[in-house]
């Protein structure tokens, strides 16, 4: 196993930089969001929601937690694992300075909280706060739930951010990862403590911190913690092993299983280890377990996970809309597995995995203020969402209304650091030229593997109208590729070029010659609304579709003045555009008697003559954005 050398470039960050793979990801410096959906987003996420995690981090204690080696138990605050919603907020606040180039007040904000972090490192680099001081439990006493490799992974990650965008090898938050990494080798290599974290996430930051800096024990480390999952050595609990990801060898398993999240971060950091360490067969073991969840373990949103009791997967095809959990974070994790195997293998499948869950679950999970969030993300809110008071901390998180604050505030920091270093995940360079992966208003500039310079201008009116125009900013004389994806939601897209008007089959296209400077390249993406019907095996959508247009997904939603429980919806007469959403033909029909709830069936044709009238759905990513309301994705059919 051998890394690269070292990459400490301060400037240019992106969150994942592989020494190897089909592509090469374009950098902050190198792709600047310039307008729309997602730069509204982006904006929402620096003023508002930056801010407010970090004023409730400190209101909670969170961050008063790194007081320095002698503080005790009484002085801490919150769950074991909330060193880690720091750390990701670290991360965040670092990519949005990579984002905007302006340091201020933010980066201020990192120099304070780097500070607090060092001075609550241990000699040795151990650190953690709910573990190893006066009174506390001994360190790595309890592996199942202690969160201390968990959190340590989340630092890791946070100070590559910090040294990729800002502070470069001599920042501070990089060398207390440093000395923290050093420790976890010292701690759990080949002749320390055999064992494993209850929640797989240091495998990632291990990888990172060995790009970054060129430490071969670091990438050691994670391959060894990979190989070591799924052998059981961690206690037994009623969760069972696979929420830990420890019943099963990575390399063993034929889909991902348990613990959302955990699964998803485990197989995220495989991939980075194959990757280094060209496993090829441990790269398509993951690829294939992937591809598995995705047709058998996943929610029409994108979202993962169906357990509410253990934020867990399903088995295959039980994917219940009410009980639908997809938590924010899994949707989180599901990008950045998406987006290493995209790097890998340059398999354009990808970019629609992370199209779908973008627009379907990043984007829901945030509110308009910027200042609430869901954590998990039902498909059927059978009762009303209720209105939240925006001081009061939300003890439950496995559904409702989007909240201010939850006691386990995972999500919000997550989501967080995606938004502010989204422009990394959206286009990449290849052999020949540019690939773009996800339209975007975005200015792109960059290097070819030659060394020739090229400037690319997107505009697009996605994801309301499909139209996607790519100009030429900067080129030469010589010839090179743009790469552009037509999506299979895009059946019967055209291409528009200097050389006239032709369709375009669904997958990647390849425009490849020498361009001109101001030349422009159109793609027309048709995003007419459709039904969409689930997989007979799913019992709990058996019998209903769903509405999607373009990469959206639309629900109905009532404020009461309609019972969806009732719905019916006849999917024979195709959806529309109508001036507020996607128009359909439904009926509501009369609630059964009070009493038993079971009975003969009707004839078959019982309703076909019932008048239907139309219907307004919205974007499932607007839900619950006016008031209390309830809401369904999955429509019966009449």
């Amino acid at each position: 196993m051998t890394v690269t050398s070292p990459d400490t470039t301060a400037v240019g960050g992106r969150p994942v930089v592989p020494s190897r793979g089909k592509l090469r990801p374009l950098g902050q410096d190198e792709v600047r969001i310039t307008g729309g959906f997602w730069r509204a987003r982006q904006d929402v996420n620096a003023t508002a929601t930056i801010p407010h995690a970090r004023s409730w981090m400190d209101r909670l204690g969170w961050t008063g937690n790194f007081a320095g080696p002698d503080a005790t138990p009484a002085t801490r605050r919150g769950r074991e694992f909330t060193d880690s919603e720091v750390y990701k907020l670290l991360e965040a606040m670092s990519w949005e300075v990579g984002r905007t180039g302006a340091p201020g007040a933010l980066d201020a904000q990192i120099t304070e909280l780097t500070g607090v972090i060092a001075a609550a490192q241990a000699a040795d680099g151990y650190l953690h706060t709910a573990f190893g001081r006066p009174g506390q439990p001994a360190r790595y006493s309890d592996m199942l739930w202690g969160h201390e490799l968990y959190c340590t992974g989340h630092l890791l990650q946070a100070a590559v951010a910090r040294a990729r965008t800002r502070g470069g090898d001599a920042d501070p938050l990089l060398a207390v990862a440093r000395r923290a990494a050093d420790h976890v080798c010292e701690a759990f290599g080949p002749d320390g403590t055999p064992g494993v974290c209850g929640h797989p996430e240091v495998e990632l930051g291990l990888v990172e911190l060995a790009r970054l800096t060129g430490e071969q024990r670091y990438l050691d480390q994670a391959a060894l913690f990979v190989e070591r999952r799924g052998h059981r050595t961690l206690p037994r609990h009623h969760f069972g092993w696979s929420y830990f990801s420890d019943d099963r060898p990575v390399r063993q398993a034929e889909v991902l299983h348990g613990h959302a999240v955990r699964a998803l971060y485990l197989a995220a950091g495989a991939v980075d280890v194959a990757v280094e360490t060209g496993d090829d067969e441990l790269l398509q073991t993951v690829a294939a377990q992937f591809d598995r969840t995705l047709a058998r373990r996943t929610y029409l949103t994108g979202g993962m996970g169906s357990r509410h009791a253990d934020e867990a997967f399903g088995d295959d095809f039980v994917l219940p809309s009410d009980r639908a959990y997809s938590e924010t974070c899994a949707g989180v994790a599901a990008i950045m597995l998406a987006w290493r195997l995209l790097l890998a293998t340059g398999d354009g499948r990808y970019d629609e995995v992370i199209e779908r869950i973008l627009y379907n679950v990043v984007a829901t999970a945030i509110g308009d203020d910027g200042r609430s969030f869901f954590y998990a993300h039902t498909l059927h809110q059978r009762t009303f969402t209720a209105a939240l008071a925006d001081d009061e901390e939300q003890l439950g998180f496995g559904g409702g209304p989007r909240a201010p604050w939850f006691e386990v505030s995972c999500c919000l920091p997550n989501a967080a650091r995606l938004l502010a270093g989204l422009s990394c995940y959206l286009v990449t360079a290849d052999d020949t030229g540019v690939r773009l992966h996800q339209y975007v208003d975005a200015e792109i500039s960059t290097r070819l593997d030659d060394g020739r310079e090229v400037g690319l201008q997107v505009r697009t009116g996605l994801p309301d109208e499909g139209t996607v125009a790519v100009r030429v900013t900067r080129t030469d004389d010589q010839p090179w590729s743009i790469t552009l994806r037509v999506p299979r939601w895009a059946a019967g897209a055209e291409l528009v070029t200097t050389h006239g008007r032709r369709q375009v089959p669904v997958g990647d296209i390849v425009v490849y010659r020498s361009f001109a400077v101001g030349e422009e390249i159109r793609l027309e993406l048709p995003t007419r609304p459709r039904f969409t019907a689930p997989d007979p095996r799913i019992d709990a959508t058996r019998g209903c579709v769903a509405v999607e247009r373009g990469p959206l997904v639309y629900c109905a939603e009532s404020d009461g003045a309609a019972d969806l429980d009732v719905l019916r919806v006849d999917d024979t007469v195709p959806p529309v555009d109508g001036e507020a959403g996607v128009e359909v033909r439904a009926r509501f029909d009369a609630p059964g008697p009070d009493g038993w709830p079971y009975g003969p069936p009707g004839p078959a044709d019982a309703h076909a003559q019932a008048t239907t009238t139309p219907l307004t759905l919205v974007p499932y990513h607007r839900w619950a954005r006016g008031g209390p309301s309830t809401m369904r994705v999955w429509l019966p059919r009449t």
